[in-house]
């Protein structure tokens, strides 16, 4: 998610991406306990959906700071092999990191474009993986034939996406407030962004258009369990850097007005001194003929 205007151009939207990504790293490291908990659910249907199992080979496209990378790590075992992938090199040195903490020596990490993984030198993998990545990709359809490019025949793909804004309040309303404030344009149609991809039947028509076959995509609950709305609030704040880059345009006391907007709405979703916020994920998966 960036900043849009009426004339998009994939070249900056990519230099913004890995700058705010950059930016980020750290703070979406630190709080990798919490997307465990949260993604951990939608992440282990993606690894069974697309079969991932001892011995498999296995590429994450997009992978961050490597939580999911870890997770298909610790299913494939040392007689198997991910390679992690991310346009940020700063956010995949915490995915090396925590690999190697973790005793994980058959993970590798390359810093590459999403949309260029079918460029990528190595043998054929059983399976190709990308949480909350595809969605930022402009040219998807590139994205999703170099993963079909990528895998054995009958491998088997993996994506995990925002479903539509009214089922993600605690994303969609701080974005409606930003958009308000700093009197930005919706994304056009096509374009990337976190609800890109919400719709099952667009998520499923790109798999389709890719090549693939056997699709499915399934909705996944995923609330965002917090302490507090300033809890989510401050979790928002350290890690979406793209909610800076949507306010950038607004003064100090502005982008404080609208900080101070969005803790007080996302109140709404406080129950019983907890903050749960409303997350749908969809979970997509499909065939290499």
């Amino acid at each position: 998610m960036n900043t849009m205007t009426n004339t998009f151009d994939p070249a900056a939207f990519k230099a913004t991406t890995r700058r705010q990504w950059d930016d980020a790293a750290e703070a979406w490291n630190r709080w990798g306990a919490l997307l465990d908990r949260w993604l951990g659910p939608s992440t282990v249907l993606m690894l069974d959906r697309v079969g991932a199992t001892t011995g498999s080979r296995v590429l994450d496209v997009a992978a961050g700071a490597g939580s999911q990378t870890i997770a298909a790590a610790r299913r494939v075992g040392p007689s198997g092999y991910v390679l992690a992938t991310d346009l940020s090199a700063r956010i995949l040195d915490h995915a090396r990191a925590n690999a190697e903490l973790a005793g994980f020596g058959h993970v590798e990490t390359r810093v590459v474009d999403g949309e260029d993984a079918g460029a990528i030198e190595a043998e054929p993998f059983d399976a190709v993986i990308s949480r909350v990545g595809l969605i930022y990709f402009p040219d998807q359809h590139k994205a999703l034939t170099g993963m079909y490019a990528q895998l054995r025949p009958g491998g088997r793909v993996g994506a995990i996406t925002y479903a539509e804004a009214d089922r993600n309040g605690f994303f969609s309303v701080p974005v409606g407030i930003i958009r308000r404030r700093a009197a930005l344009p919706a994304p056009q149609p096509g374009q990337p962004g976190p609800f890109s991809l919400g719709d099952p039947d667009v998520l499923a028509s790109r798999l389709l258009e890719a090549g693939f076959c056997d699709i499915e995509v399934e909705r996944v609950a995923a609330p965002l369990r917090l302490g507090s709305a300033l809890q989510c609030l401050q979790f928002e704040q350290e890690s979406f850097g793209a909610l800076h880059q949507m306010l950038s345009s607004l003064g100090e006391a502005e982008q404080d007005a609208a900080w101070d907007e969005i803790e007080d709405r996302l109140r709404q979703f406080e129950r019983n001194g907890r903050f749960e916020g409303p997350c749908e994920m969809l979970v997509a998966s499909g065939t290499r003929r």
